[in-house]
């Protein structure tokens, strides 16, 4: 449907800015009386900071052509970050360009004495967050006493982020009659506290889906080795070829070197962490918007309020830790109608958790492997055949080098060099181990109780027999907490222990997976050096400890032979040359053949 009349300043801005048809939060906004509070719930990218734009010109311009003259603020937004403070600030922007509308950021990071200029030479609409507000406020720098509407965006991210304290100051300075529109992504308690106090009459407007995801966010989930999370997130950026990326880390440090990474194989990446200045960050995300970087790296806390320009795939290259973690990273893509990617990277040693987590968010997601290499060079092929290049119509100056060169070299030469140019500027994808047996499901093993042992230099399991018993002359053990029931495989285990510990195959003796944990041998030669580089290093949840030798009765053995009568005296024995002494019947449990059931009756062991 059309948007509803509003003013026509607005509708030729709206217009101008491909503005066809509300969003639902929009159309719910406008079809509600100017005069009235609003306690609005909508998923971040729903079209929020339009519709209370429209909201907040409705009650300040009424008939009026344009703003009067710029003196006290009559509106006043709140948002929770810089970026998204000067996010809003630029949509009010082009929205009240017609109108002569003065809008004035109040934000941290800035130039606190340029903004108290700007707030005393007048302004209609202030855009703040809370900290550089109260401020301002306390100093009397910013005058609240012609304020007709307040709005508080991302009410739940202000109070997560500890401003609680912040807002009740201004609020409790703005004047009584005030208009309030309190935007939020869930309405929990605190918010619904917030609104008790500080609105009267609240119309209720709920454009969330409860029973469903995000209707323009597709999920998947791939499964990869504990060792190679780096290297999927690489496959994952060169599959995908979004235009833009955000990955997702839970600490500083795994930004780091996440970031490191990705620049060291040659995408244009970004990185956005706590500890960064003002500057760099602003640099990071002029990149971004420019086109210049094509992926950013950033924990939770850092990439708040960030509107990204075709955001088409989230990564979450470590698992956020609850539901409210996972929609806030998804959401930063599928924005304003548009279509996105949101991928967990699960590792195999997590996957109930991330099972868990995607139930608790109502969220049906597909699960795979990894992409592969192949796989990605295969998309790559059709990639450049559908390249506009191809398609584009020639200028006289292109056809005529065309020409020159087509003289010299053949048409196949050219194509190959084209091909050449194309691939240059494609990082290589890894080389990924993707287990296809695992599915979630513990998968029951016939294999010895006490554990299997692999020879590192083949990583195929070795032969029963009694070259398990001795182990590695001089080596000491060492345990990691994964085994059979997390798909434990030497494929992975083995980069795994030579990135932890700085050594190499050569350097890794016997190595035995158990149910719950896996045990390994490193050689004397590197046995201190390995000891003191996997002390307080881990990758994720998985640490490498010392560990003492599995015991004779954990290890391996050789086929057992089958229950029966001896055919004679033990040579050497304690009764040897005498009768068998008598022993009472004692009754023993059968013993079923290795992963069958019995047939028949059990026969009794005889006496």
């Amino acid at each position: 449907m059309p948007f509803p009349a509003t003013h026509p300043a607005l509708e030729r801005a709206l217009e101008q800015h491909g503005y066809l048809e509300p969003t639902p939060v929009q159309a719910a906004v406008l079809t509600e009386l100017d005069s009235r509070d609003l306690l609005v719930s909508a998923q971040t990218g729903s079209g929020k900071t339009v519709a209370f734009g429209l909201a907040l010109a409705r009650g300040l311009l009424g008939e009026a052509p344009h703003f009067g003259r710029a003196e006290a603020p009559l509106a006043l937004v709140i948002a929770p970050t810089r970026e998204l403070a000067l996010q809003v600030a630029r949509e009010l922007e082009w929205l009240f360009a017609h109108t002569g509308a003065r809008v004035t950021t109040c934000v941290g990071g800035m130039d606190p004495r340029a903004e108290r200029r700007a707030l005393q030479a007048g302004t209609h609409v202030v855009v703040g967050t809370p900290g550089r507000l109260r401020d301002h406020i306390e100093r009397g720098a910013l005058d609240l006493s012609a304020l007709k509407v307040v709005v508080l965006d991302e009410a739940d991210e202000m109070l997560d982020l500890g401003f609680r304290e912040d807002l009740e100051e201004i609020l409790d300075s703005t004047p009584a009659d005030r208009r309030t529109l309190l935007f939020s992504a869930t309405i929990a308690k605190e918010i619904a506290t917030l609104a008790r106090r500080y609105q009267k009459d609240a119309a209720r407007i709920d454009t969330l889906r409860r029973d469903e995801a995000h209707g323009d966010i597709e999920y998947r989930a791939i499964r990869v080795a504990p060792g190679e999370i780096e290297h999927a997130v690489v496959n994952l950026l060169r599959y995908f070829e979004s235009p833009g990326a955000l990955v997702f880390c839970n600490t500083r440090e795994a930004v780091r070197r996440l970031h490191s990474a990705l620049r060291e194989r040659g995408f244009s990446a970004v990185g956005l962490s706590g500890e960064m200045t003002q500057k760099e960050r602003s640099d990071a995300l002029q990149a971004l918007r420019d086109g210049h970087a094509r992926a950013c790296v950033a924990t939770d806390v850092a990439a708040r309020g960030l509107d990204l320009p075709d955001l088409g795939l989230v990564i979450h290259a470590e698992l956020p830790v609850n539901k409210a973690g996972l929609l806030h990273r998804s959401g930063r893509t599928g924005r304003a109608g548009k279509k996105g990617t949101s991928v967990l990277v699960v590792p195999y040693n997590k996957r109930r958790f991330a099972e868990r987590l995607l139930d608790s968010a109502s969220i049906d997601a597909g699960w795979s492997g990894p992409p592969l290499a192949d796989e990605i060079r295969a998309k790559d092929q059709q990639r450049l055949l559908d390249d506009p290049i191809l398609t584009q119509p020639a200028s006289e100056e292109d056809l005529t080098l065309a020409k020159r060169i087509l003289a010299d070299k053949s048409p196949e030469e050219v194509a190959a060099a084209l091909i050449r140019l194309h691939r240059q500027r494609l990082p290589e994808p890894e080389d990924l181990f993707d287990d296809v047996r695992e599915t979630g499901q513990l998968i029951p093993s016939a294999r010895p109780r006490g554990g299997t042992a692999y020879d590192p230099m083949s990583d195929k399991p070795r032969a029963p027999g009694p070259s398990h018993t001795p182990g590695t002359a001089g080596a000491e053990w060492f345990r990691m907490p994964i085994g059979r029931q997390n798909n434990a495989d030497p494929k992975w285990l083995i980069p795994l222990i030579c990135r932890l510990g700085h050594v190499t195959k050569k350097d890794i003796g016997q190595i035995r997976i158990f149910d719950r944990e896996t045990k390994f041998e490193i050689i004397a030669e590197t046995e201190a050096r390995f000891r003191q580089a996997v002390k307080g290093s881990a990758e994720g949840d998985i640490r490498i400890e010392p560990a003492a030798a599995p015991p004779a009765a954990d290890r391996p053995r050789g086929p057992r032979p089958p229950p029966g009568p001896r055919a004679g005296p033990h040579p050497g024995g304690p009764h040897a040359g005498g009768p068998k002494p008598h022993i009472s019947p004692r009754p023993h449990a059968p013993r079923p053949p290795a992963g069958g059931k019995f047939k028949g009756k059990p026969k009794p062991r005889p006496a």
